[in-house]
């Protein structure tokens, strides 16, 4: 029987449910992840990949990468930086931010009435000197003075999404 997906018009066959059932918990930590994902599922790593390209040439999925667990790497400091960028100039103040080793993240959103900034990064440090120097780098590399830096507390939750729930 298909999957199919709400809203959507889209039907899995039964190869791209098991591929996906295995990519949803995320890539393996090994040298070949692609050969042991096809390992797991118990097809040809090639009929793996011609899964993930098609979806891709079918706008399915934009990228396959990696999420990274920044406390986990010593990066246990954080902030989403919020931007007041001119419309102008957002998309190169973007890309300089998103150069920025320190930076996981950078965005960008619609201006709201009450709420100035459009620009958003994730900016990740092992400290908290670290942190505000790189925020203040960050503006000065740029000229950007108006900002928040919205420091996170704890982490609620991160995980990948489940599609498939296994029986």
């Amino acid at each position: 029987m298909p999957l199919v997906f709400p809203n959507v018009k889209m039907i899995l066959s039964d190869l791209e449910k098991k591929v996906l059932a295995a990519i949803q918990h995320g890539m393996p930590m090994s040298a070949q992840p692609y050969l042991d994902l096809a390992d797991m599922i118990g097809i040809a790593p090639e009929q793996l990949l011609q899964v993930l390209r098609q979806w891709k040439a079918d706008k399915r999925i934009r990228r396959l990468g990696a999420i990274v667990n920044h406390f986990q790497m010593g990066q246990g400091v954080g902030a989403m930086v919020v931007w007041n960028v001119s419309e102008d100039r957002a998309d190169q103040v973007g890309q300089q931010f998103a150069s920025f080793a320190k930076v996981s993240h950078a965005y960008r959103r619609p201006l709201k009435k009450r709420w100035p900034y459009t620009l958003y990064t994730m900016v990740h440090a092992s400290s908290a000197g670290e942190l505000e120097q790189t925020i203040r780098d960050m503006s000065r590399q740029s000229g950007i003075t108006e900002f928040r830096a919205l420091k996170t507390v704890r982490e609620l939750k991160k995980v990948s999404p489940t599609y498939i729930l296994e029986k």
